[in-house]
């Protein structure tokens, strides 16, 4: 015990040095100086050797062939201990110092950087759960889960995230707690590597590495770790819009899964652009308005415009670097933003006008933010300009506090976001306080609904129970929305794998699906996004950690995965053999029903009735002014195509796939077929063709 308050003490002591050191950073000093400071610092602390315990057996590991050991496979390395939960958007910041760090000095270079996962949630204490949150973060050094956070009580964390650097032999040498350290980390480690190595005690051998991403499931489908879906609704009819996060891309479907268009993917960046040169970073929240799509962008940190008329990508906030503002005002690209987790569009009606403003869930900041899309007239008669990006509600520190003001509210890490526009309200699911609170849209008064603690600093008032208000507990909610026929909000109760209705007037909630409710074949793991198709009586579900989209239907009673049909993307000069065809349509719209027959130059070729014969419908056909029933099906089957009112020639490309024998041999072949469409002024509204392709 004794040992254990010495160690403790040496942890408060140098934080508290951390805390000097970093003040010296930022003073103005040579690099020269930094590295001084930081040296005299390690030579003082190596000295009292005040080395650690090591990990508990067995405890589960990720990452690695075996469990690590302090003194064994890192001995002579300095090690990075991560402590975290993989809930917390700080301990995500940390990451991507940590993937700096990684980058500039390797194993063989002497340092190990370890996740300590120290659970905040009871879900998350679940190997399963954080094995899928090491695959979607994407990280690739070792992580251990210390379900029963043994080394943090004995070092004596009190907060997550928290960074502890070992020296090569296990002793202490310093402490940073919270985000935000990357300069002083890369010093630290770096003198700390050049110290010990001219003392010959940095090993430069490898450890077991076994990266986690091999382990994701076999056939999980065209999507990876969906999060936010939307309901897009135009001309055209009603649309899905999924953030498909792992894929780092935008889909929109239709709702019976036809994917209609396909925005970025599949590697992380940061361009603007046409569709398929935009790039987007584990984009979570969507939005809609008209034929536009509005996207949070989290990792990087900003706000993004798809255009699907223009079909292009526009950021309208956000430079790609997080930032630390808390404040904001400033116009559009201008504006720097910290981790955007989930959007919506308030329609505010002023003197018989109504204008959009974007409502930001900014969970890096704790905080709603603004983004004014046209001039605009607001609380208090205040004039917003067109572009403005501002905060709106919550203070930035982290807390669960309701209040008449919405710059003295308190929020934690709000994740999820959608309007009652009857009720003039904005509802938000407070993630880390595990509740349901609410925005007067008139006043900027924030209100409790149901969930949570009555203490505003009581962030574990969590757990699994329906009932009203307080009574309720949730269990870090995510996706939320509104149902404006039954003028109910539902959200996914993440953590619980649960979906949930609640009533804002009464403030009741009640589970209605997951948890074997209504039976057990509808479950879930951590959804984290819904939307609802009010017309056609469905409820879609973003099932995040099955990379799967559920679909419920109320009508009928029964629940379906989403299947996520994506049309082929080919260039021109991958075909051998192209096939052009003409046809007219009405201007006013129409129906296109095709019938594709194959004949040989070669009478010796047959096709295959044994064989698939299909056809696909190319990508690069892709248009906002019609849509396929399907994307592709058996070369018996006609393609049918809507076309909507317009006066242009529309290319369809249609890829088929056949296998042709001869009395000894089969060959397959891919053949395209170019359909140009003229839209004018007498053609027939329904116009049903056979057309006949000559395979050479």
């Amino acid at each position: 015990m004794e040992q254990n308050m010495n160690v403790q003490d040496i942890v408060e002591e140098l934080i508290e040095i951390g805390m000097e050191i970093a003040k010296s950073q930022s003073l103005e000093l040579s690099i020269n100086r930094k590295e001084e400071l930081v040296l005299r610092h390690i030579k003082a602390f190596s000295k009292k050797e005040s080395r650690i315990i090591d990990f508990q057996p067995g405890l589960e590991w990720f990452n690695v062939a075996e469990g690590l050991s302090i003194y064994q496979h890192l001995k002579g390395k300095i090690v990075i201990l991560d402590f975290f939960t993989y809930c917390c958007i700080n301990c995500m910041h940390v990451l991507s110092d940590l993937d700096v760090l990684e980058k500039l000095f390797s194993i063989q270079d002497g340092l190990v950087i370890v996740g300590v996962h120290s659970a905040k949630f009871s879900n998350e204490k679940n190997s399963k759960k954080l094995l899928s949150a090491v695959q979607r973060y994407n990280i690739k050094h070792p992580v251990v889960n210390d379900t029963k956070m043994s080394m943090w009580r004995y070092l004596g964390i009190v907060c997550w995230p928290t960074l502890v650097m070992l020296g090569p032999t296990g002793e202490l040498l310093a402490v940073f707690v919270g985000e935000g350290h990357r300069d002083e980390l890369i010093i630290h480690v770096g003198v700390a590597l050049t110290y010990f190595r001219s003392l010959n005690k940095i090993h430069t051998n490898d450890i077991p590495l076994q990266l986690a991403q091999h382990l994701l499931p076999v056939g999980t489908g065209n999507i990876l770790f969906p999060s936010k879906l939307e309901i897009l609704q135009n001309e055209q009819g009603e649309s899905l819009v999924i953030a498909d996060t792992g894929h780092n891309r935008i889909l929109v479907t239709d709702t019976t899964g036809n994917v209609q268009h396909i925005i970025g993917g599949p590697n992380p960046d940061f361009k603007d652009g046409d569709f398929e040169t935009a790039k987007f970073n584990a984009p979570q929240g969507v939005s809609t308005f008209g034929s536009l799509i509005y996207v949070a962008d989290t990792k990087n940190h900003a706000i993004r415009k798809i255009d699907l008329m223009r079909r292009i990508v526009i950021t309208i906030a956000g430079t790609g670097i997080k930032g630390h503002d808390y404040v904001g005002g400033k116009i559009g690209k201008d504006q720097v933003l910290s981790s955007p987790w989930d959007l919506a569009v308030y329609k505010h009606k002023h003197d018989n006008n109504i204008t959009p403003i974007l409502l930001i869930a900014m969970a890096g900041n704790h905080q709603i933010w603004a983004l004014f899309l046209e001039d605009t007239i607001w609380w208090k008669n205040k004039k917003y300009n067109e572009g403005t990006c501002l905060a709106i509600v919550g203070s930035g520190t982290e807390e669960n506090r309701n209040n008449t003001y919405p710059h003295s509210a308190g929020l934690a890490q709000p994740s999820g976001i959608t309007i009652a526009e009857e009720l003039k309200l904005a509802v938000f699911a407070d993630s880390e306080s595990s509740s349901i609170r609410s925005i007067n849209l008139q006043t900027g008064q924030v209100s409790a609904i149901c969930g949570g603690s009555r203490d505003p600093l009581d962030l574990h008032g969590y757990g699994d129970l329906d009932g009203v208000n307080y009574s309720v507990k949730l269990q870090h909610p995510l996706g939320i929305t509104w149902h404006p026929k039954e003028k109910i909000i539902y959200i996914t109760d993440t953590y619980n794998h649960k979906i949930k209705i609640i009533n804002v007037t009464t403030k009741h909630c009640k589970t209605l699906y997951g948890g074997g409710i209504p039976h057990d074949i509808y479950s879930f793991d951590e959804p984290s996004g819904i939307a609802i198709s009010p017309e056609k009586g469905l409820i879609f579900v973003a099932d995040t950690n099955n990379h799967a989209v559920k679909m419920m239907d109320t009508e009928k009673g029964n629940i379906t995965t989403l299947p996520i049909n994506i049309p082929i993307i080919e260039d021109d000069n991958n075909y051998k053999n192209i096939y052009f065809f003409d046809t007219t349509i009405s201007e006013t719209g129409g129906k296109l029903n095709v019938l594709f027959s194959i004949n040989f130059s070669d009478r010796d070729l047959k096709l295959n009735s044994d064989a698939p014969q299909r056809w696909a419908m190319n990508l690069t056909t892709n248009s906002t002014r019609w849509i396929a029933a399907e994307n592709c099906g058996e070369l018996s089957s006609p393609i049918n195509l809507k076309f909507f009112k317009g006066n242009e020639t529309h290319e369809v490309r249609v890829t088929l796939d056949i296998v042709a024998c001869k009395t000894t041999e089969c060959i397959s072949k891919k053949l395209l077929v170019v359909y140009r469409v003229h839209q004018v002024p007498d053609a027939s509204t329904v116009v049903t063709e056979k057309r006949k392709v000559i395979v050479k």
